[in-house]
């Protein structure tokens, strides 16, 4: 059975509040429900959730995905564009990874076009909504499988 971690960075606790007109009306909750419905009645796996507005916690839960998940989700949020701890706990654990984000960031200001997490994971889905979670999701299980 396949184990993903999904890992949410800053202000995702306030998706369906925040910026609507970006983000969409749904909830964290309502993405990670569906994404959890989608890993064990499609995929025949199991899904984990970490949400943390800080990054330590974030940090702690990635080195903790070691041995434990085949892969990791993550919109890292902000910390995107700038942190490289999250970005050196995602290459120290080598779990195959895929970013989101929800907007297309290459299509917003400037700051938001560089990820320092995107050379270091397998691929990025961006612009896509809530949606891009579930193909992220669907593209991380099928390169596991197919790596098995």
């Amino acid at each position: 059975m396949i184990s993903i971690l999904l890992v949410n960075g800053p202000n995702l606790n306030m998706l369906g509040k925040r910026e609507p007109e970006i983000y969409g009306s749904q909830t964290l909750d309502d993405i990670v429900a569906s994404l959890n419905r989608l890993m064990t009645e499609e995929l025949g796996g199991k899904l984990e959730h970490v949400q943390s507005n800080h990054e330590g916690v974030l940090i702690d839960a990635i080195h903790q995905a070691k041995g434990v998940h085949d892969g990791i989700v993550i919109n890292p949020g902000a910390f995107t564009h700038y942190s490289y701890a999250l970005r050196d706990a995602l290459a120290s654990v080598m779990l195959p990874t895929i970013e989101i984000h929800m907007s297309n960031v290459h299509a917003r200001e400037e700051f938001r076009h560089t990820s320092v997490i995107a050379p270091i994971v397998l691929g990025q889905v961006v612009g896509l909504g809530s949606d891009g979670y579930e193909w992220a999701l669907r593209a991380l299980v099928r390169k596991i499988q197919a790596n098995r």
